[in-house]
């Protein structure tokens, strides 16, 4: 079987339903949602930023060894 092909105007259409969709079930945060995510988010810089000092200081120590 051999499927239909949309064209630019159907894929609009489609992808505009689609938004209507979406903004039909958004609603806004609670409070408490907010920071949790507000929470997570923190954390997870941390992290990466924790992460990119230690890497960071690995290439310090190598490079003093071998210069």
């Amino acid at each position: 079987m051999e499927e239909e092909k949309i064209g630019i105007g159907g894929k609009l259409k489609s992808f505009y339903f689609q938004c209507i969709r979406v903004w039909q079930v958004l609603r806004k945060p609670t409070m408490y949602e907010y920071k949790t995510v507000a929470k997570v988010s923190a954390l997870g810089v941390l992290v990466i930023v924790a992460f990119v000092f230690l890497i960071a200081d690995v290439i310090k120590l190598l490079s003093g060894l071998v210069g």
